[in-house]
C-alpha cells in the first residue's frame, strides 16, 4: 500500500508574487522636527550641513571608532 506523507508536495513553478517598491517620502529638512533634531545633534552650521548630505568638497573625512576590545580596561576572565 501507497504512505500518504504528512507533508504536502510544493510545486517548483514560478510564482507570480511582485515585490512592492518602497514609496520614498519626500523629506523637509526645515521643519520644525529636523530642526529640534538638528540643534541637539550638530555643533556648528557645517556639521548641520554634514549631517543632512550637504558636505562641501575637501572637508576631513570623520573616523569610524574603533570597537574591536568592548572590554578595555577590565581583564577578562580566564
Amino acid at each position: 500500500m501507497a504512505v500518504k506523507s504528512s507533508k504536502p508536495k510544493r510545486g517548483k513553478g514560478k510564482s507570480s508574487k511582485k515585490k512592492a517598491k518602497k514609496v520614498v517620502k519626500e523629506v523637509d529638512i526645515l521643519s520644525p522636527a529636523a530642526m529640534l533634531n538638528a540643534y541637539y545633534i550638530c555643533h556648528n552650521a557645517p556639521a548641520c550641513l554634514e549631517f543632512r548630505g550637504f558636505a562641501w568638497p575637501g572637508s576631513p573625512k570623520k573616523k569610524g571608532k574603533k570597537g574591536s576590545n568592548r572590554v578595555a580596561g577590565k581583564q577578562r576572565a580566564q
